[in-house]
């Protein structure tokens, strides 16, 4: 299935039925009066959040959404119906956003959770709602009012409690899929992940987190450049992140890590103030005294945070679930527990 993960759409909320016009007319009442109905109410268009959905596809090919109109109101009193509302499924996690001032909406975080993005125009008035002391014998009514329309833009943001960032072929894919049941596409080549990946991982008896593998970051990609620009929202709303650096690459790790560093800071500055972890990847295929020297740079950038892991071996992988659920929970971990 294709990710989609932002949209623009136009919606429009139904318009209102007129009010009615009318005069009761009955054998023996000569006196009957005006009894014109009001009109219905036009319908909403609604959003509503749900799990059951991953992606904004649905919306890409239809643009355009609009509500049903109220009836016209009639005689005998009576009310026009009301139009038929429109509801659109979408993601857990979906921002909306005005497309004309981006101004947001609403964001919609919970399953079931809904927004009227259209109102439907109010019903008009029928002629029976005019008479008073004076004015006995109304011959008009209100018309319906129009209703609400706007385009939208709908943007979604992945609710995940941890990402992992870091360049492409660092291995991301293959740890989420050694602590996870994700089926994230592996390769032995760059930018094999080209949307983003969800997995739920384990940590007790009946606790888990979940994890966001997004496509690799390359330097650039708070400019556009790359995949990383288009999907670094998706961990706008992490409250942990995973540095993931290849020791093997031709970048060495504490460069890696000022550049991936610097692209969060510049996508958005809040993000590097969040807890976080540096692995240093791919430790099958190197010697410690290399690894040693890359901890000791980071440390001398001020890095506390390390972590040796092979997520290909699975070695330092079940230890990573330890720290992370530390994180998350907010314990700090004593040296002797190590």
């Amino acid at each position: 299935m294709r990710f989609v993960d932002e949209t623009t759409i136009f919606v429009q909320g139904g318009h209102g039925g007129r009010g009615c016009v009318s005069f009761r007319r009955e054998k023996f009442v000569p006196n009957g009066g005006p009894d014109g109905g009001d009109g219905g109410h036009g319908g909403d268009v609604i959003l509503c959040a749900t799990s059951r959905a991953s992606t904004l596809l649905d919306l890409q090919f239809t643009k355009h959404y609009r509500a049903k109109n109220g009836s016209n109101g009639s005689g005998s009193n009576k009310t026009g119906s009301r139009g038929k509302t429109i509801e659109l499924q979408v993601p857990v996690g979906t921002v909306i956003y005005d497309a004309e001032t981006g101004a947001s909406i609403g964001d919609l975080v919970e399953d079931g959770q809904t927004l009227i993005v259209a109102k439907g125009g109010i019903g008009g008035l029928g002629n029976a709602r005019f008479v008073n002391s004076t004015r006995q014998a109304p011959d008009f009514a209100q018309p319906g009012r129009p209703g609400e329309e706007r385009r939208i833009r709908l943007e979604l943001k992945l609710l995940a409690d941890v990402g992992l960032v870091g360049f492409p072929n660092a291995g991301k894919s293959t740890l989420i899929r050694s602590m996870s049941r994700s089926r994230a596409k592996v390769a032995d080549y760059p930018f094999t992940t080209l949307v983003p990946n969800l997995g739920v991982v384990p940590y007790d008896a009946d606790r888990h987190f979940v994890i966001a593998d997004v496509p690799g970051l390359i330097e650039g990609a708070a400019d556009g450049a790359g995949l990383g620009h288009q999907f670094l929202r998706h961990i706008e709303r992490t409250r942990v992140l995973v540095y993931m650096l290849d020791s093997t690459d031709d970048v060495i790790p504490p460069d890696a890590f000022k550049i991936l560093h610097n692209e969060l800071q510049c996508f958005e500055n809040e993000l590097v103030n969040r807890p976080y972890l540096v692995c240093l990847n791919k430790t099958d295929l190197v010697d410690s005294e290399w690894l040693d020297m890359c901890e000791e740079s980071l440390r001398a950038l001020g890095v506390d945070n390390l972590h040796r892991l092979s997520a290909l071996t699975g070695d330092g992988t079940k230890k990573l679930i330890t720290l992370v659920a530390d994180l998350l929970e907010g314990r700090v971990r004593e040296p002797w527990e190590d």
